[in-house]
C-alpha cells in the first residue's frame, strides 16, 4: 500500500486563511453559488439563532464550534453582533426536502430551507466555507473563522445518493461504521447500504434464531491476504455480529445526520452461513450436502430451498429487520444465486412443477415475489440488485443495476424504480493504479476520473427520467480488512460520485473538480481520512 500523504501541516493554524479558498473547494459543487465582497467573521459575541425544526442543522454547527473553539455559539443575540439565523420555512425556497438557501453578508449568516434536511446540507456546506481547521479533532488556537460572503441555492440532482459497505467478507465496529457515516455527511451522501450477511458471515443478532450469529457469524480462516485470489487460507478464525442494541444506535446516529440505513439480507443465494447455522434452510435433498460458513471468496452454489418453512424463517427474520430499521425500503440481494442446488433438488423441481415455473429463474422471481408481497403487507418496498428481473420483475420493486447500465432498460420500461450502480464506475473495491503500485484487490481498474464521468441517466428515456433514483457506489470487502484500507479505497472516489450524485450535470467538469479536490483534501486530512495520495495516474480511456 502507497503511503498516504503527511498530514501534519494540516494541522498547524493558518491565521492568514484565504477565504476563497473555501468558494473554490466546495465539494459537491452547489447548483448555483454568487461571490460578494466582504467575510463574516465568527467571534464569541456571534449568537446562533433556530426554530425548533431546525435544531439538528444548529447542533450540527454548535458541536464543531465547541470541537475547535471549546465553547459553542451563544443563542441570545447582541445587538450589532454577527447573527447566524437557521430557519425552516415551508415552500421557501422550493427546493424540496434537501435543498436550501445559505446567504452570508458581514453582518449575518441566514440559512432558509422547506425541511430540517435542507438546513443540514446548508451547514454542511458553510463548514466548507469556514477554514479547514474547522474539521479538526481538537481545539484549534490562533484561527480566524471567517467566511467568505456568498449567496448559494442549492438541491441535490438525485434522491439516493448512497456508499454500500459489506460487513460480512470483513467486519468493522460500531465506532469505524459512524466514522464512515461521518465522512458520508460530509459530502451530503444519504443512504447507507449495509450489506449484512453472506456466504462468509450472518452478522445481524436475530433473537429468533440465535444460531444465525452464533455459528453463522464465525468461519474457520479467510483467504490469505497475499494470496487472496487463491485457496491458501490464513488458519485464524474470523468472527463478529452487530447486536440488535448496537444497530439500534447506528440507526439513531445516522438518522440524526439525515442518512437512511438500508439493510441488506441476502436470499436466495449468498445464504452459506445462514444455511450453516440451519441446514434445514437448504436444499438437503440433493447430493453430498455439507453446507460450512464459507472460508474462501467468490460464489458459492448454497441457495435457500424454496419450501414454505424456509419463507416463515425469512419472514420472522424480516420481521425483526423492519423492527430494526425505519427505511421504507428492504434489500434483499437477489444476486449470483446459482440453480445448480435447485436443479438436482427434487423437492424444488416439484414446487416448479406445482406452480407451473418453467424453469430455475423464474423460480426465483417467484421466490422473490413472495418476498416482495410479505414486504409490502408491512408498509416497505423491496429493492435488490438487477438479477431480480430474471423470470421477470415484481411490480413496485426497485432495482440496483449492477452489471451494467443497459440493465436498467428493463425496469423503467416497466416502470420499476432503479438505482445505478454499475461495476464499470461504482465498484470501490477495485484498482485505482496499476496493480503492482497498489494495494491488493479484486481486480479491474476504476481510476478517479472515470469515477466522475458517470452517467445515471444513460439508460433513462425522457419518460423514466423519474424512476431512476440515484447512483450508490460499493464497497465489497474481500481484499478490505481494515479501516484505513476501507478510507484508502473510499476515498477521494466517492468525493467525485458524491458529485456525480448531488451537483447539477451541466456544471460538472474535470479539471475544476480536480482543482477544487486539491484543496478539499486538507479537511480529509484534518479528519484522519487515510485517502489515497492524489497523485498522477495513467489515463483510464
Amino acid at each position: 500500500m502507497n503511503q498516504t500523504e503527511n498530514r501534519s501541516s494540516a494541522l498547524t493554524s493558518n491565521p492568514s486563511y484565504n477565504e476563497n479558498k473555501g468558494i473554490e473547494s466546495l465539494i459537491p459543487r452547489p447548483a448555483s453559488l454568487n461571490r460578494h465582497d466582504g467575510v463574516f467573521v465568527i467571534c464569541p459575541e456571534t449568537a446562533l439563532v433556530c426554530d425548533e425544526n431546525s435544531e439538528s442543522a444548529a447542533r450540527a454547527l454548535n458541536d464543531a464550534m465547541l470541537r475547535v473553539r471549546g465553547f459553542a455559539l451563544g443563542s441570545t443575540p447582541v445587538p450589532g453582533r454577527p447573527t447566524v439565523t437557521i430557519s425552516i420555512n415551508a415552500g421557501d425556497p422550493p427546493h424540496g426536502n434537501e435543498g436550501y438557501r445559505l446567504d452570508v453578508t458581514p453582518a449575518r449568516i441566514t440559512i432558509t430551507a422547506s425541511h430540517p434536511a435542507g438546513a443540514f446540507y446548508a451547514v454542511q456546506t458553510l463548514l466548507q466555507l469556514l477554514p479547514a481547521e474547522i474539521f479538526s479533532s481538537c481545539r484549534v488556537d490562533g484561527i480566524e473563522w471567517r467566511v467568505p460572503c456568498v449567496e448559494i441555492e442549492d438541491l441535490p440532482r438525485f434522491a439516493w445518493r448512497g456508499l454500500m459497505l459489506d460487513t460480512a467478507r470483513h467486519f468493522f465496529t460500531v465506532s469505524e461504521i459512524k466514522r464512515f457515516l461521518d465522512q458520508m455527511v460530509l459530502h451530503k451522501f444519504n443512504v447507507f447500504h449495509w450489506h449484512l450477511v453472506d456466504d462468509q458471515g450472518w452478522r445481524l443478532e436475530i433473537r429468533k434464531y440465535p444460531r444465525l450469529t452464533e455459528v453463522g457469524s464465525h468461519r474457520a480462516e479467510s483467504p490469505a491476504h497475499v494470496e487472496m485470489q487463491g485457496k491458501e487460507g490464513d488458519g485464524i478464525p474470523y468472527h463478529g455480529h452487530y447486536t440488535q442494541d448496537e444497530v439500534r444506535e447506528l440507526v439513531r446516529y445516522a438518522q440524526e445526520r439525515f442518512v437512511t440505513i438500508v439493510p441488506e439480507i441476502e436470499m436466495p443465494g449468498h445464504a452459506a452461513a445462514a444455511i450453516t447455522a440451519y441446514p434445514w434452510l437448504g436444499n438437503e435433498d440433493i447430493p453430498d450436502f455439507r453446507p460450512n460458513v464459507a472460508t474462501s471468496w467468490g460464489m458459492k452454489l448454497f441457495t435457500f430451498s424454496p419450501k414454505e418453512e424456509t419463507f416463515h424463517f425469512l419472514e420472522n427474520v424480516l420481521l425483526e429487520v423492519m423492527e430494526l430499521f425505519p427505511s421504507q425500503r428492504i434489500h434483499i440481494g437477489g444476486d449470483e444465486a446459482a440453480k445448480d442446488q435447485w436443479k438436482q433438488s427434487p423437492s424444488a423441481q416439484l414446487i416448479m412443477k406445482e406452480h407451473g415455473l418453467a424453469d430455475e429463474e423464474h423460480l426465483q422471481s417467484w421466490f422473490l415475489s413472495r418476498i416482495q408481497t410479505f414486504l409490502h403487507r408491512h408498509g416497505r418496498t423491496m429493492i435488490g440488485w438487477d438479477e431480480i428481473q430474471e423470470g421477470g420483475l415484481a411490480p413496485g420493486a426497485a432495482m440496483m443495476v449492477w452489471r451494467n447500465s443497459k440493465w436498467a432498460k428493463v425496469a423503467l420500461e416497466a416502470g420499476n424504480d432503479v438505482v445505478m450502480s454499475p461495476v464499470s464506475h461504482c465498484y470501490f473495491d477495485h484498482y485505482q493504479g496499476p496493480a503492482e503500485s497498489e494495494p491488493k484487490a479484486l481486480g479491474d481498474y476504476l481510476p478517479l476520473e472515470k469515477v466522475y464521468e458517470l452517467d445515471p441517466m444513460t439508460e433513462a428515456s425522457s419518460a423514466a427520467t423519474g424512476n431512476v433514483l440515484g447512483v450508490q457506489g460499493n464497497l465489497w470487502t474481500e481484499a478490505i480488512p481494515d479501516v484505513n484500507l476501507l478510507d484508502y479505497m473510499a476515498y477521494p472516489r466517492a468525493c467525485a460520485l458524491a458529485e456525480v450524485a448531488w451537483s447539477p450535470a451541466a456544471s460538472r467538469n474535470w479539471e475544476d473538480f480536480n482543482r477544487r479536490l486539491n484543496v478539499h483534501k486538507s479537511r480529509l486530512d484534518l479528519m484522519g481520512v487515510s485517502y489515497r495520495p492524489l497523485s498522477s495516474c495513467p489515463p483510464w480511456k
